[in-house]
Order: structure tokens, then sequence, then C-alpha cells
């Protein structure tokens, strides 16, 4: 029996349905002795879809509206967002994959939203850099603000990001789940750099957050937002990726799979919620007070 499975971000190699001698199976199926995860995962995903696209678009509203008074980093949150919104999309393609269909032509479009969301750590980091760069070396980045190179990283980012979604879109290429692995590690290695740098700066610039300079007020609360979405959501591939030799193959594909990126998927909604936590939103959006 060959066994395949496919979800958000697989690192395994295959991603054709399963098949045995009593006929095709779904990837339901395949886990029926163990479906809370990939419960749990689905519903996940369909929080992402009922709340990450509502709260994505009122990012992209408030940064519009705000875009007199804007962060230098908010064109790399306006491009986030809309990936996000993107990937928001897919949850009920998802849920007639995993638990209907045996065909292997719908995994081809959700390989494509996969690869777009695998690389969503690369606009955290260019919010880190951004960040970074405006608390560490302020007079280069006072020199640097008003240029257009945050345009033009935002592109190639977009770029690389298309090119790893169409490559794991063809979903044949030998070894291409090493890609995702460098990617991740990399993304989190430098996003946990930055971070810890610019709170030891802030933290030297006085004993209480008030002595602060506004540019520096501002960084912390970015700050503390990438940081609770790097240590929530994509701390768990990181962390358990490494040790898939140490678990069973049903353990790895039912349990740890799931749980993993699902965690990761789900930064789709906590990631504009936490952006809009420490906005001042306007009254006329209806909002309690």
């Amino acid at each position: 029996m060959e066994v395949s499975y496919i979800n958000s971000s697989v690192l395994l190699i295959s991603q054709r349905p399963i098949n045995n001698s009593q006929g095709d199976l779904t990837v339901y199926e395949g886990c029926k002795d163990m479906p809370a995860i990939i419960i749990c995962y689905l519903c996940l995903q369909f929080i992402n879809m009922f709340l990450g696209i509502p709260a994505n678009i009122m990012v992209l509203w408030l940064i519009h509206k705000n875009k007199g008074d804007s962060s230098t980093s908010d064109i790399f949150i306006l491009h986030l967002a809309v990936l996000d919104v993107f990937f928001c999309l897919i949850p009920p393609l998802e849920l007639a994959n995993i638990v209907y269909l045996t065909t292997s032509s719908t995994w081809y479009v959700l390989r494509f939203f996969y690869g777009i969301k695998d690389s969503s750590p690369l606009f955290l980091s260019c919010i880190c850099l951004d960040r970074y760069m405006a608390v560490l070396h302020p007079i280069t980045f006072t020199e640097l603000k008003d240029r257009r190179h945050r345009a033009v990283l935002a592109t190639v980012v977009w770029l690389v990001t298309l090119a790893y979604a169409a490559a794991k879109c063809v979903g044949n290429i030998v070894k291409f789940e090493l890609a995702f692995t460098v990617m991740i590690l990399a993304a989190f290695t430098f996003m946990l750099f930055c971070n810890i740098a610019i709170l030891w700066a802030l933290r030297q610039s006085g004993p209480g957050r008030d002595e602060m300079h506004p540019v520096k007020k501002r960084a912390f609360k970015m700050v503390l937002i990438i940081l609770a979405i790097i240590v929530f959501n994509y701390f768990p591939p990181v962390a358990l990726f490494p040790f898939q030799h140490y678990f069973s193959d049903d353990v790895f594909r039912c349990y740890i799979h799931y749980l993993a990126f699902g965690l990761m998927d789900f930064s789709s909604s906590i990631q504009p919620v936490l952006y809009l936590s420490k906005e001042k939103l306007p009254q006329s959006f209806g909002l309690c007070r």
C-alpha cells in the first residue's frame, strides 16, 4: 500500500491520495483511527476563513485610510494581509479534498496556495528588518525612509513567493521539501535575532516605556506582536519537524503534521487581529467602545 498525504506545506514527497486493494481512500479515512487533530485543523482553517478574511480586509482599509500617517512597515503588512486573504479562501476546497475526494487533480490548486502561505514568514522578516533598522540604526533608517526600496523589496518577496508556490504546485521536484525547511528555519532565526536585538536596545533607552522616543514606542509594540506570532505560530514546525524520525509514520502524518501546520496557518487570523488591537479603530466601523 502506498501512503501519501498532503497538508499545508507538506514535507512528504508524494502528493497522491491513498490507494489500497479495497479502493481509494480519502486522507481523512487514512487517519480514521486518529482523526482528532485533522478535525481541529479543519476547524482552524474555517476560523481563518470567517475571521481572517474580514480582519485582513479591515487591516487593508485602515492602512489605506491612514496612509498619510503610516508606519514604514505598513507596506509589508499590507502585502502580508493580501497574501492571507487569498490563503483564507481555500478551506471549502481543502475540506472536500481531505474528507470526500480521492482525485489528485485538485491538489495542484491547494499546493499553490500552500506555497503562498509558506512564504508569509518572508514578509514578517521584512517587518522585523524595518523595525531593526529604525531602532538600532536610526541615521541610516532616516536616510532611507522616503526611498522606494521597500516597494522593491516587497516585489522581490512576491517574485520569490510565486516562484516557490509554482514549484510546489508541480509536486514532483526531488527533495523540494528541503526548501521549506531551510526557509522557515532561516526566517525564524532572523526574526528572533532582530526582535531580541530590538528589545535589548529598547530596554537601554530608559527604565520606563514613557521615556522612549515615539518611533521606539511604535517599534516596541510591533516587536511584541511579531514575537507573539513567531512563538505561537511558527515555533511548532521549527521545533517538531527536525525530530520527524522519532515519530511513527501514522503519528506524524495524522497528528504532528496537522498540528504544526494548523498553528502556522492560523497566523492568517492572529496577525491581523493583533495588528488591529494596537490601532484606534474609527467609531464609524460600528465597533463597541
